[in-house]
């Protein structure tokens, strides 16, 4: 197994390494609250875009695509805040996140009955789940809400071993990488949070 993944590793192209780095970029400035976090996360998700459309999972091609208009949006609306304060962050209820999961939940099951029926897609329903979480978490990075980057720890974990099936390892690298800065950034964004509302 181990000298498979090495083999893996050692035949990645250079897109693959180039994405990793760009999503790393990404997410770090992320945490930072930094605009300039959805330039760097644009690219990874055109590469990226790419990687999974030549491996048979085009539900997160399409996801990598959203990502890139999702990368203008955030970058305007993170503009819009930008001057000296910091980009303010905060949380969405919890019923709103209960009535989004049902709904996504469904969306996916439909999603994932086409593509097993219709489509030579690798991991249909996996693909599906992730891939509709997936655009929720971004739309609540967009928006800097905190619970955010507990989708991202659930999502890319899923993520790793979807890439890592397919042969991608950078890419599965990338995914392992962002779990552990999600991690981080919701430490930072919960006490950065707790922190200005004592303030406030």
């Amino acid at each position: 197994m181990l000298e498979k993944v090495l083999a893996g590793f050692a035949a990645s192209s250079p897109l693959e390494v180039l994405a990793l780095v760009l999503g790393v970029t990404y997410s770090l400035l992320a945490v930072r609250r930094n605009r300039y976090c959805w330039i760097a996360g644009a690219g990874s998700s055109l590469l990226l875009a790419w990687l999974a459309a030549s491996r048979q999972l085009p539900m997160q091609a399409l996801l990598q695509i959203y990502y890139v208009l999702m990368s203008a949006y955030g970058f305007w609306h993170w503009s819009r805040q930008a001057g000296t304060e910091p980009i303010k962050i905060g949380y969405w209820p919890l019923r709103w996140h209960l009535g989004s999961a049902v709904i996504l939940a469904v969306l996916a099951w439909l999603t994932a009955t086409y593509l097993a029926a219709e489509t030579d897609a690798a991991w249909p329903r996996l693909d599906s789940a992730v891939t509709w979480f997936s655009l929720y978490a971004t739309l609540l990075v967009a928006r800097a809400r905190i619970e955010n980057w507990l989708y991202w720890i659930v999502t890319d974990t899923v993520l790793v071993f979807l890439y890592a099936s397919q042969g991608l390892y950078f890419a599965a690298l990338l995914f392992f990488l962002y779990i552990v800065i999600a991690c981080f950034g919701l430490v930072t964004w919960t006490r950065q949070y707790r922190r200005e509302a004592a303030v406030a």
